[in-house]
């Protein structure tokens, strides 16, 4: 059907139209005779030629309309690009000392978790206490955890002291937390922590130095703590409890520390820092 309102598109059925006319007039002469006269010739009539260049001008203006009418189309047609969705947004960490103690009292399965560790400052006082462990010393006022309320005690036997068992069993509760924490929740912990713990390393500390470096060490020196049998002797110089055999004394603050939580007590509490220690490598 034409589309008479468009002269581009007529133009060409235009042409089509007058070329099929002059045919049927020259047809129609050509084979049909006048009987009338014969003096006069038959009219010869002829078909006007279509001027080439404007047929060629007119072809071509239909032509670049076609293109553009296609192309219109083209742009017509809906792009659909598959995008990648849009990374997610971590939230942010929440540092605060109660978050903290939640996250750690959420891995322990022991009920007196959360009556062991402090209230404040947590991850600063890990650091400078391990910071200190590694170094061969205690931190006493940043401790992680509060003292037992049981008092050290020790027994009287031929004239010599001697660490009390029920002093080791202060420390039990400590040690059935730390053993409750499954050791690749603690160590993801860490890691969670790790960016914050870093940077407090950074105030304190050397800030080129890898954090877990500095935990290693403070493991690996809690490990070389000598097994000791009991009963262990103890002496008092009227101010505070020593051991009598100097080989013990002359260990470092932190180790004396550990000995004193008692064989058994110590032996759990290495098993545990050994797994932790390998699962850091």
């Amino acid at each position: 059907m034409t589309d008479e309102s468009n002269p581009k598109s007529i133009k060409p059925h235009i042409i089509l139209a007058v070329i099929v006319i002059c045919v049927v007039v020259i047809g129609y002469f050509a084979f049909s005779g006048s009987n009338e006269t014969e003096e006069l010739p038959e009219p010869i009539i002829e078909a006007p030629i279509p001027d080439p260049i404007v047929e060629v001008e007119e072809q071509q203006e239909y032509d670049e309309y076609a293109v553009e009418d296609e192309a219109e189309m083209i742009e017509e047609e809906p792009v659909i690009v598959d995008l990648p969705p849009p990374e997610p947004i971590p939230e942010p960490i929440d540092t605060s000392d109660a978050a903290v103690k939640t996250s750690i009292i959420s891995l322990a399965n022991y009920e007196a978790a959360a009556s062991l560790l402090v209230n404040d400052d947590l991850l600063r006082r890990f650091v400078v206490l391990t910071e200190n462990a590694a170094n061969h010393d205690i931190a006493t006022n940043h401790q992680v955890i509060v003292p037992p309320d049981q008092k050290f005690r020790v027994y009287e036997q031929s004239d010599k002291s001697f660490i009390d068992a029920a002093s080791f069993k202060r420390y039990t509760p400590y040690v059935e937390t730390l053993d409750s924490i499954d050791t690749n929740s603690l160590i993801s912990l860490y890691e969670t922590y790790k960016p914050t713990i870093a940077d407090i390393y950074a105030e304190i500390g050397d800030p080129d130095d890898d954090f877990t470096f500095v935990l290693m060490d403070a493991i690996n020196h809690l490990l070389d703590t000598p097994e000791v049998p009991v009963p262990i002797e103890v002496y008092t110089d009227s101010v505070m409890y020593k051991f009598a055999d100097d080989r013990l004394e002359n260990l470092t603050a932190v180790q004396k520390q550990l000995l004193r939580t008692g064989p058994e007590n110590m032996r759990r509490i290495k098993a545990k820092l050994r797994e932790v220690r390998d699962a850091l490598q």
